[in-house]
């Protein structure tokens, strides 16, 4: 089971560590994390950082170590009947709101001061708190930010996590990095490096595409039907290659500027 770190603004990966199956425990989500700061601050030392992570990476050591090493973090957080009776108020009023009014879906946000026994302190909690027809659904965040809003702290800097999920997909699914099948993990973790490089190459092509072009944002599949998996006639001579499309290639141009964009510079 792969963890994938992406940069979200620019899609890049990060880093991709492959490592067993299972839940990871604080102390090995804290390595990760230490490690990958630490390479980043060795190349940009006054940037300000902040993690986003699902509730498996939301352990106390790890937000601990944030927090003694000046980097943000908000980690979805698992509900309980603590939590549950700390956001009953704005719950319940929630609850009657919808009723009230019919609607099918009332939406509303809050926040609190909450301490699990592991942590040793109280930190900020951000919640959702959905009533629909179904019934009621509080989802969480716990957060060192001081400054923002619940709404915004779940909706635009949390749930934008959604972004790293699509990533990953590319990665999986559309590069088949899932495919670790050696005896070896050493193996497993080299053939993961491959796929990552392959992610390189595919991204590297779209953002070479000029923006309004239609490609500039599609999914790597497209790319290798539109792009690479085409028909040409090619010429290689002592000084060039030349590639040559048929008539009827809609894509001709456009492979031809991504080219000359990617192109090396010359002496």
């Amino acid at each position: 089971m792969p963890i994938h770190v992406y940069d979200i603004a620019t899609s890049r990966p990060v880093a991709i560590l492959l490592r067993p199956g299972k839940t990871p425990s604080g102390r090995e989500v804290c390595r990760h994390v230490c490690r990958l700061v630490r390479r980043i601050r060795l190349h940009w030392p006054n940037t300000r950082l902040t993690i986003r992570g699902d509730g498996h990476y939301g352990r106390p050591e790890v937000m601990a170590w944030c927090e003694a090493n000046a980097v943000n973090y908000i980690f979805g957080l698992p509900g309980n009947a603590v939590l549950n009776r700390l956001l009953e108020p704005v719950a319940d009023d929630v609850r009657v709101q919808r009723a009230e009014s019919q609607a099918p879906v009332l939406r509303r946000y809050a926040e609190t001061r909450y301490g699990a026994k592991s942590w040793g302190c109280e930190r900020r909690v951000a919640a959702r708190i959905e009533a629909s027809t179904m019934g009621l659904d509080i989802r969480c965040v716990v957060t060192n930010l001081a400054a923002g809003s619940a709404e915004w702290l779940y909706d635009t800097l949390y749930c934008a996590r959604g972004q790293a999920e699509n990533l990953i997909k590319l990665h999986k699914g559309q590069l088949a990095s899932d495919r670790t099948s050696c005896r070896s993990a050493l193996a497993n973790q080299v053939r993961l490096v491959l796929h990552t490089a392959a992610y390189w190459l595919m991204l590297t092509v779209r953002d070479a595409i000029p923006k309004p072009q239609p490609l500039a944002s599609a999914e790597f599949v497209t790319l290798r039907l539109r792009l690479l998996k085409i028909a040409g006639r090619i010429t290689k001579t002592a000084t060039r290659i030349r590639i040559a499309f048929a008539t009827a290639c809609p894509e001709a141009e456009l492979f031809r500027g991504v080219a000359r964009s990617l192109q090396l510079a010359g002496p």
